[in-house]
């Protein structure tokens, strides 16, 4: 993502892939995702890795963006299958990430 290869983009994605952020959540293509990539001018700097599951995985994260001044710390619940990334799910702090990914997990393990 942070070499603004949008065709590398969109491969590591599974197709669709949810995406939750700020501005809303959803199922997109690869292609949409590549597109946001692009949009966004998103940069992100992994700082720490937190294994929940054999699929889940939330990482803390510095992100900027073109228009920002500072780095912001934000979260993203990772969804893994089959190689590829099924479901970012971006939120504001590390907490509310693990609140969000235990809860997935309880959930998948209930069905």
């Amino acid at each position: 993502m942070n070499d603004g290869n949008l065709e590398s983009s969109a491969r590591a994605v599974g197709d669709p892939v949810v995406v939750l952020g700020p501005k809303g959540a959803g199922a997109i293509t690869p292609e949409q995702f590549a597109e946001w990539v692009d949009r966004s001018g998103i940069r992100l700097v992994p700082l720490s890795w937190h294994p929940v599951s054999e699929r889940l995985m939330v990482v803390e994260e510095e992100a900027s963006w073109p228009e920002s001044n500072r780095p912001a710390r934000v979260a993203t619940v990772f969804r893994v299958t089959g190689g590829k990334v099924t479901a970012a799910l971006r939120l504001p702090d590390l907490k509310s990430a693990l609140e969000l990914a235990y809860i997935c997990r309880e959930m998948a393990a209930s069905e």
